[in-house]
């Protein structure tokens, strides 16, 4: 049984918990992650590179590995896999800055969230014209096909903290200190194992998600395509 088991499952906690189970798994060590593995983690997600492209990168870097003239010796750490998981990272931008379905599903992405602003729920006044205004841009966005996938990342990520600070304005401190009492709750499972730095992140990114969701929002990012 896992250490977090039974626990509610926090979703940006699962991102960390999913590339040590892999990696791990992968390796056929029963030996977990180190203080330095789980910070890579944490670069990894800072960067926006989502679960699977992560995974993929995992995979073939221990696959060719276990071909390599080196095989008998044990992999012992997830920094051998960052170069591969900066290839298959570097591979996902470029299919995004194309015209395939990996662009086509950034345009549906940005084009439905864009309607969910304009339904979304319990809009104050600090937060409806920050939601209008995102909308309005986001449609034209997913129009415009030769959009940078890095530019728009970063676009996206400053719109929605432009968001969050007018949802927190909107909603008082009362209920966003509820919401941070309960990701604390939630993520006590892994305090004994991840770096301040690591926790401090999925805590903020984990506030940040149970804010939007309120309002029948989910995070304003390429990450998770």
């Amino acid at each position: 049984m896992s250490q977090t088991q039974g626990a509610r499952a926090d979703p940006e906690a699962a991102y960390y918990q999913t590339i040590e189970e892999f990696f791990v798994s992968k390796r056929g060590d029963p030996l977990f992650l180190s203080n330095a593995d789980w910070l890579l983690i944490r670069k990894w997600r800072g960067a926006g590179i989502p679960l699977r492209i992560v995974l993929r990168g995992i995979a073939d870097a221990l696959d060719s590995h276990a071909h390599s003239w080196g095989r008998d010796r044990k992999v012992g750490s997830l920094a051998y896999c960052a170069a591969e998981v900066d290839t298959a990272s570097e591979r996902w931008q470029r299919a995004l800055s194309l015209g395939n379905d990996e662009q086509q599903d950034a345009a549906t992405f940005l084009t439905a969230y864009a309607e969910a602003l304009e339904r979304a729920a319990g809009l104050g006044p600090a937060s409806t014209p920050v939601a209008r205004q995102t909308a309005m841009v986001l449609h034209e966005k997913a129009s415009t096909a030769s959009s940078s996938s890095q530019g728009l990342e970063e676009w996206l990520r400053e719109r929605e903290a432009a968001l969050l600070e007018a949802l927190r304005h909107d909603m008082g401190p009362t209920a966003v200190d509820a919401i941070e009492a309960e990701v604390d709750r939630d993520l006590t499972p892994y305090a004994s194992r991840m770096p301040p730095k690591v926790l401090s992140q999925i805590r903020t990114q984990s506030i940040a998600r149970r804010i939007l969701e309120v309002h029948g929002l989910g995070r304003l990012s390429l990450f998770h395509l």
